[in-house]
């Protein structure tokens, strides 16, 4: 399993200055310690599944910055399909975990998974080594491993909240989720540093090393121009070449891809 870590997380998220960069450095801090085994053993395990379950809590943590909703959870009150049916229950049982557990019977449900007195003591889902078992047990009871190993962000989006609430947020976070992915898979590949590598490219990237790349594809037979964009034709060349080759189907050219590429252009 590709061995990701708090530097991985601060990859991925925002920064963030003052009393919000010293939430989220305590945070990333204390997942990160865990992140690698915990998610190995809930099989999020491969380069897709860690890149949009670390994509998706991006977003739903506010760019790892909180392990609690921001919001005073009043909004929840007598909410009775979350079990929220004792005064007070909507501030007491709102959203925590990296992926936001919410309501007196979700905290039950998930606490019996875990074995742990949740419903009466909700503030510990905000620990934030457990945030990130919580955020993996809900991951595992949805399936949400199938819609990750389609790359279909929209299915995982749906998954977590129900709808498409900040998909585009969810996206870019993915996205940038891959591209650390394919840098610290080119470290292990190569045993080379980062800047010693090919360049990780994906869809809107641009410039000389894009127009490599579709040289090279148009050199396997793929109709590219070769205008150093990479838009939709180039990702969908780069897709289909993955697919033929048994790699990971994402459209970025990371280590692995491009050892591929290297070795079929002869």
């Amino acid at each position: 399993m590709i061995p990701v870590d708090a530097h991985t997380m601060l990859e991925i998220a925002p920064r963030f200055s003052g009393a919000n960069g010293e939430r989220q450095a305590a945070i990333v801090a204390a997942v990160g310690e865990v992140l690698r085994p915990t998610l190995e053993r809930y099989a999020i395990d491969t380069r897709l599944r860690i890149a949009h379950f670390l994509g998706q809590t991006c977003v739903e943590a506010a760019g790892f910055r909180t392990t609690e909703e921001l919001a005073d959870g009043t909004a929840y009150e007598g909410r009775k399909d979350l079990g929220n049916t004792e005064p007070g229950d909507g501030p007491r049982f709102k959203g925590r975990g990296l992926i936001q557990l919410t309501g007196r019977a979700n905290y039950r449900s998930m606490g019996k998974a875990l074995k742990l007195d949740l419903e009466n003591n909700p503030a510990q889902a905000a620990d934030p080594a457990l945030s990130l078992v919580v955020a993996c047990e809900y991951w595992k009871s949805r399936k949400i491993n199938d819609a990750a190993d389609q790359d279909d962000v929209i299915r995982v989006t749906k998954l977590i909240n129900g709808g498409l609430n900040g998909l585009d947020e969810r996206r870019r976070f993915t996205a940038k989720a891959k591209e650390a992915l394919a840098r610290l898979e080119g470290i292990l590949v190569t045993g080379a540093q980062p800047e010693a590598t090919r360049a990780t490219l994906h869809r809107g990237a641009k410039g000389e090393a894009v127009a490599g790349l579709q040289r090279m594809l148009r050199g396997l037979g793929f109709a590219l121009a070769v205008d150093g964009d990479f838009g939709a034709a180039t990702e969908l060349a780069v897709t289909q070449f993955q697919q033929a080759k048994g790699l990971d189907v994402d459209g970025v050219v990371g280590a692995k891809t491009w050892a591929a590429l290297e070795t079929a252009a002869g």
